[in-house]
């Protein structure tokens, strides 16, 4: 309890403890003379190096993770579509209003394979989300200009679903023609036959298109060396525009005549009444866009702050250590300087903490010097008195020449 009442001990606790107040953006490296006296903080030095190679690393990590959850990301997969019918024969009945007509019903449905690779707690996207809208064409001339069409139309006010079915009446087996437009997010654009083969992509974004584009520029070295805004198309590039060469600018225009709407995807199925084939269930495999699992992953990682309060615990645990550390080092030093020359350190200190509350207090001059009478017998002082006098007359001069001439 001895060492904790010195001042220069009480000083160094309060300093800690006010910058313990603040952030604690303390090094957590110890001091060499601490390392010198503890051999065993040397494994403590290399924990440390080690965490900071592994801080780096996690950053790094950290930041790639924030970008890609910026990018859209999606990842294809497949989507099954299931395609049946059912016929159910008329009932007579006495009563009219329980009577029924000879009728089939087309069911349409799809599903997501390989479901259970979702992240557990997400929501299984349904059927319907995939699709724009979806047209069904019966045959013309059994159902009439009015009744052979018809579309299911995507709306948010509609909830989505696995399928649906579209009933109609008759006993005849008849053929249809299924077509699917698909809901792109964002928009996708086709590209004709000879673009798609010249660029290796055949349905993609407006923006991925130009990229590509711009790749294969790039690559075949077809910017103007003088006229960097321009571009000097090759042959293949030529036949396509129709124009030896253009802006860079211009290539938004300039593809707008050659991308279209994606088509939709088309099947066609038989409607057969034919118990044994009301059996059969027809599949098709439709390639669709979905997000990535990952990336759902990678925003709860960022999002998650149980683990990093955990680390900033013991973080600020390190800290602490090492304050303590430091505490217990200047304790030691001030009492090793104390035991090896006591009557010099204690003077050394004095003057030391005399200086330190002269700037606190803001004091001008030299208090300890003044009161010695050697500080009054150099050199300065005669010229300094001979000031100090003249000061005096003038202002005893001053004052009396104000008094007469307020008399006059």
């Amino acid at each position: 309890m001895a060492d904790s009442a010195h001042p220069y001990a009480k000083k160094t606790e309060t300093k800690s403890k006010s910058r313990s107040r603040k952030r604690r953006i303390v090094d957590v490296v110890l001091p060499q003379r601490v390392r010198d006296l503890v051999p065993e903080s040397r494994a403590y030095m290399e924990l440390v190096e080690i965490e900071r190679h592994l801080d780096m690393t996690v950053m790094r990590k950290h930041l790639e993770m924030q970008e890609a959850v910026k990018k859209p990301t999606k990842v294809k997969r497949k989507l099954r579509l299931f395609i049946s019918h059912t016929f159910s024969p008329g009932r007579l009945e006495a009563d009219e209003a329980e009577a029924m007509m000879p009728h089939f019903d087309l069911h349409i449905e799809g599903r997501l394979l390989d479901d259970e690779r979702m992240p557990v707690g997400r929501a299984r996207r349904k059927f319907t989300s995939f699709f724009k809208r979806v047209i069904v064409e019966l045959d013309k001339a059994k159902y009439g200009p009015d009744q052979h069409l018809v579309e299911w139309a995507h709306s948010l006010e509609r909830s989505e679903s696995d399928g649906f079915s579209i009933r109609r009446f008759g006993e005849e087996s008849t053929k249809c023609i299924i077509c699917f437009f698909l809901d792109y997010q964002p928009e996708h654009a086709t590209l004709e036959p000879a673009l798609a083969r010249l660029l290796g992509i055949h349905t993609a974004t407006r923006p991925a298109i130009l990229s590509a584009l711009w790749q294969y520029v790039k690559t075949h070295k077809l910017q103007d060396p003088s006229e960097r805004q321009f571009l000097n198309f090759d042959k293949c590039l030529e036949q396509i525009f129709e124009v030896p060469r253009a802006k860079f600018s211009d290539l938004p225009t300039l593809l707008n005549a050659h991308v279209h709407t994606p088509d939709p995807v088309v099947i066609h199925y038989d409607i057969v009444n034919d118990p044994t084939e009301q059996r059969k269930q027809m599949c098709y495999d439709v390639e669709v866009d979905v997000d990535d699992p990952l990336r759902q992953s990678m925003s709860n990682v960022l999002m998650s702050i149980s683990s990093q309060q955990e680390i900033v615990g013991i973080v600020s645990k390190i800290h602490e250590t090492v304050d303590q550390i430091n505490q217990i080092k200047t304790r030691r030093e001030f009492f090793a300087q104390y035991a090896k020359e006591p009557q010099d350190f204690i003077s050394q200190w004095l003057i030391s903490q005399s200086q330190d509350l002269q700037v606190m207090q803001d004091t001008v001059g030299n208090p300890d010097g003044e009161r010695k009478a050697e500080f009054y017998c150099k050199p300065w002082t005669q010229d300094a008195v001979c000031r100090y006098f003249y000061r005096k007359i003038q202002s005893r001069r001053a004052e009396l020449e104000q008094a007469l001439g307020m008399r006059s």
